[in-house]
């Protein structure tokens, strides 16, 4: 059996540039290209997506995958692998989930939260890696350094900004407003601010505030923390940053 790129990408909830990227880097190669230049999957492609997929929301960049991949032939070997890291990554969450709870339960019973149990499962480095592999080990440092310097009120304060300015993004794109609209571009223009205060003040540029955005579209975890607010947000904000990005930068 095989797959059409367009049937992969909708399973995979990626997108058909984001396959082609990983063809042109070597990463995952189609079975065959058809007529019209069209690529195939077949079982083969579609087991070594698996692994990159869940290799990716291990927190891995495009060079270690292809580093791991290359070095564990064993396809069924390598499954299990990811069976026990993802087996782990369930009881972190289940940590996490556990950790909510207690705090809710404490702050509703008027008990003092407990450090221990509020923080529990959580950690922010866990990123690490791919950061440094995308922007270099002093951004990852600079901004480790900057999050551990902001006060819990700060860091709630950070974060609120970001739902808020998503949710006005989606509620603009619900409304059928264009991302190039005065209204849309107040909202943009709000988000690059955000940006630049997670840059600690340094400001994209063009280039860089649109690439932000496409990454929001070709990495499938940030379309789906963007499109829970509604189905295409992503693509919205994508739109919306490029336009900025065009006439503000």
């Amino acid at each position: 059996m095989e797959w059409s790129i367009q049937e992969i990408a909708r399973s995979a909830g990626t997108t058909s540039r984001t396959l082609r990227h990983y063809d042109a880097v070597g990463l995952l190669r189609p079975s065959r290209v058809g007529h019209g230049g069209i690529r195939y999957y077949d079982e083969h492609a579609l087991v070594r997506l698996q692994r990159i997929l869940l290799l990716r929301e291990l927190g891995l960049g495009l060079a270690a995958i292809s580093e791991a991949l290359d070095g564990q032939r064993d396809a069924a070997a390598a499954l299990h692998t990811h069976l026990e890291l993802l087996e782990r990554e369930r009881e972190r969450l289940g940590r996490q989930i556990e950790s909510v709870r207690k705090t809710l339960t404490r702050m509703k019973g008027g008990e003092p939260l407990m450090p221990e149990e509020a923080l529990d499962g959580f950690d922010h480095t866990r990123y690490k890696d791919e950061v440094i592999e995308r922007w270099g080990r002093d951004a990852f440092e600079r901004g480790d350094r900057w999050w551990r310097s902001l006060t819990e009120d700060d860091k709630k304060s950070f974060q609120q900004r970001q739902i808020d300015i998503t949710t006005d993004y989606a509620r603009a794109h619900r409304a059928g407003l264009a991302p190039d609209s005065d209204e849309v571009l107040a909202i943009t223009r709000r988000h690059y601010e955000w940006v630049c205060g997670g840059w600690q003040g340094r400001r994209p540029s063009a280039e860089q505030f649109a690439g932000l955005g496409q990454m929001y579209v070709d990495d499938p975890r940030f379309t789906a923390t963007y499109d829970q607010y509604g189905e295409g947000t992503a693509a919205f904000v994508r739109d919306a940053m490029s336009a900025y990005a065009g006439r503000e930068l």
